[in-house]
């Protein structure tokens, strides 16, 4: 899968923008503030129909502009999509070859793109809402149950939650919704736990590469109450366990929505080992696995590295480079970078120049 053309209007800083990519590594070079970042988010942008740098839609359009869009010529084989995002203030609407696309699991499989940015080396010190999107949004985009399960169980947990604020909670109503978000969390661990172990499969080969030295890594996941065959009524034993606290504090205190991941490299937490550098290596290998679980090579993703080289040593970057070389299309940006057999797009001023392929 790769974007052959991207055609930006009225999006961030680009009233008009029009880039051709090929396979293979291509690499946006400018200073700070000069609009290189705004070009792979706009690639992101396709993937799941939000970036990765603002909730805000009115924040992509361009000042004095009413609505932005994003348009993406993709490939995959044989078959060829025109991706196209339209986004207002109060609204966003994607198409597919001018037909209106209603699901992200239907969108992610059109256009699929993983990304780094610079704020995910500190993931494993960051709060644990965001290991946990990191699960939701790969596991999301692989599994419409998945996905169907964990917009259940948000519902759900809202009508708990209000039922909590109640000044006199029927209980009877309580246990039922109790219930439901138990079912939904059933299918929630599980997955989350299959697709743990799957991680697990190929973390260390791929943070041995990037590093050059053998190390073994996995994540661990720790449900709220442990996966078997008795996982709801254990569960529901410790709803009950909980409902005093849960009564005192009106919300739920204990679910799917507060486990946590962490990673385990040579035998320590990475939460609490590790200089930046080695942090944002582990992160990148983690954050590239998911590349890796999709057998068909033709459906595998997009690679969006956004700032991926500062801190990182020249060793380690030319290993870095290396092993992207392997990717079917990734998009690099960094203030510098003399990279050989790469394309490269230099941006000043918001101008973009392809400086050789």
């Amino acid at each position: 899968m790769i974007v052959s053309k991207l055609t930006l209007r009225n999006f961030r800083s680009y009233h008009h923008l029009e880039l051709e990519f090929g396979k293979g590594l291509n690499i946006i070079i400018g200073e700070n503030a000069q609009g290189k970042t705004n070009i792979v988010e706009a690639i992101h942008f396709l993937s799941l129909a939000r970036s990765f740098r603002t909730n805000e839609s009115c924040d992509l359009i361009a000042q004095t502009c009413q609505f932005a869009t994003i348009e993406a010529k993709v490939e995959q084989d044989t078959t060829k999509k025109e991706i196209t995002a339209i986004i207002t203030p109060s609204s966003k609407k994607i198409l597919c070859n001018n037909k209106p696309v209603r699901k992200i699991s239907d969108l992610s499989k059109l256009i699929n793109v993983i990304v780094f940015e610079p704020k995910d080396s500190l993931m494993f010190n960051d709060s644990p809402n965001v290991r946990r999107n990191f699960l939701n949004v790969n596991l999301s985009k692989k599994s419409p149950i998945y996905l169907e399960a964990l917009m259940r169980h948000e519902r759900l947990l809202q009508e708990r939650n209000l039922i909590l604020k109640k000044d006199s909670i029927d209980k009877t109503q309580l246990n039922v919704v109790t219930k439901q978000l138990i079912d939904a969390s059933e299918t929630i661990v599980n997955y989350r736990s299959v697709y743990v172990n799957e991680i697990n499969q190929i973390l260390s080969k791929i943070i041995t590469q990037l590093k050059g030295e053998k190390e073994k890594a996995y994540i661990e996941y720790i449900p709220f109450v442990p996966f078997d065959k008795n996982f709801k009524d254990v569960a529901l034993r410790a709803y009950e366990k909980n409902l005093d606290s849960d009564i005192k504090r009106k919300a739920t205190q204990i679910g799917i929505h507060r486990e946590d991941i962490k990673m385990i490299l040579n035998g320590k937490d990475m939460s609490s080992y590790g200089s930046q550098g080695e942090n944002r290596v582990a992160v990148i290998s983690l954050k590239l696995a998911p590349y890796f679980l999709i057998e068909d090579k033709s459906k595998r993703p997009i690679v969006v590295l956004d700032d991926v080289m500062s801190e990182l040593d020249k060793t380690r970057q030319e290993k870095l480079l290396t092993f992207l070389r392997k990717l079917e299309q990734v998009f690099i940006t960094s203030v510098n970078t003399n990279v050989k057999n790469a394309s490269i797009y230099e941006v000043k001023e918001h101008t973009v120049t392809r400086r050789n392929a």
